[in-house]
């Protein structure tokens, strides 16, 4: 639970672009017959869409839902979507591009607040995907279960990117104790951490029919990477 605390903190000191947008309501002027659909600001009228598309993934899954639906939880008009998006697939690909964003400054954020120890970094960013999967569940199945490729723009893969990199980076930092010779690549021992964090998030994490585990999720992932250190050495097996 301490780590859940620490995500807090992190939320508390980031703004994030989820539910921060005010959509500017258009003028009310002549006949209510004729109310004119005018005066969205454009940039708040996009995230506006964005949340109203991250609430419907949350509750209907990615393909559970309409662009109409979508617009009318805005408070649009359906045509007002296509100013910004041609279609859902790239509603989604914007939410996840913002999810990914967010999930690199948290994990940046794990990354700095285990230093100067290694295996504390580590830690805190193979954790730091449990925190976020329970924090923002709209933005991670966007991310991870939307199957929108992170190749789908430049912008989504570099975000994608990012959040990779730093987990390759505290992997590199604690693989440096593990004598050469038996040292894994720096990109398979992060995607080792990587998978069991998803595994974990998705099998107990997301209340999972038939997948109810008598241990916290955040008890399950740190014996599992408790137990993946100890087999590379890096922890002695009475620790």
């Amino acid at each position: 639970m301490q780590f859940i605390q620490f995500c807090t903190l992190w939320i508390t000191q980031t703004k994030t672009p989820r539910r921060t947008a005010t959509l500017i309501q258009p003028s009310v002027v002549g006949r209510a017959s004729g109310m004119s659909k005018r005066g969205y600001h454009h940039g708040n009228l996009k995230q506006a869409l964005i949340d109203a598309a991250l609430t419907l993934i949350e509750t209907k899954g990615p393909t559970g839902f309409t662009l109409s639906e979508a617009s009318k939880t805005a408070g649009v008009t359906p045509a007002a979507v296509y100013r910004h998006f041609e279609g859902r697939e790239d509603l989604i690909a914007e939410a996840a591009r913002q999810g990914y964003d967010m999930f690199a400054d948290l994990m940046e954020f794990a990354y700095q607040s285990g230093q100067p120890s290694a295996m504390a970094a580590f830690g805190a960013t193979g954790r730091a995907y449990l925190a976020f999967a329970q924090k923002y569940p709209g933005h991670y199945i966007a991310m991870f279960e939307s199957s929108i490729s992170v190749n789908r723009t430049p912008e989504l893969a570099a975000a994608s990117k990012r959040a990779n990199d730093v987990l390759e980076k505290a992997a590199a930092d604690l693989s440096e104790h593990i004598p050469v010779e038996k040292r894994p690549p720096e990109s398979m021992f992060s995607a080792h951490i990587w998978a069991m964090s998803h595994g974990v998030v998705e099998l107990f994490a997301r209340n999972s029919p038939g997948h109810a585990s008598p241990f916290p999720p955040e008890d399950l992932l740190e014996t599992g990477i408790g137990i993946y250190l100890r087999g590379l050495g890096l922890i002695d097996a009475d620790d």
